[in-house]
């Protein structure tokens, strides 16, 4: 699986959900689908595709503010 994140801090693409914190990190299957959705949206200068390794996921959980296990994640599309 795969996230996107901000080139910049890591902060990675979240699905907001009421009532649920933080919000859901959302995934793609492969790298080439994540690259795809950055492309569509013109955001190759800001975003990258990150593979959900344990040292990436602890990267996101400190780019959320969060302890790694209270991430969640969302498949897109959901």
């Amino acid at each position: 699986m795969y996230a996107i994140v901000y080139k910049s801090d890591g902060f990675p693409v979240c699905q907001q959900v009421a009532g649920v914190s933080p919000d859901p990190v959302v995934t793609w299957n492969t790298e080439a689908a994540a690259k795809a959705f950055i492309a569509s949206k013109g955001g190759d200068a800001d975003f990258q595709a990150v593979q959900l390794t344990d040292e990436a996921m602890d990267k996101i959980a400190q780019a959320m503010g969060c302890p790694v296990e209270s991430m969640m994640f969302e498949p897109y599309p959901s």
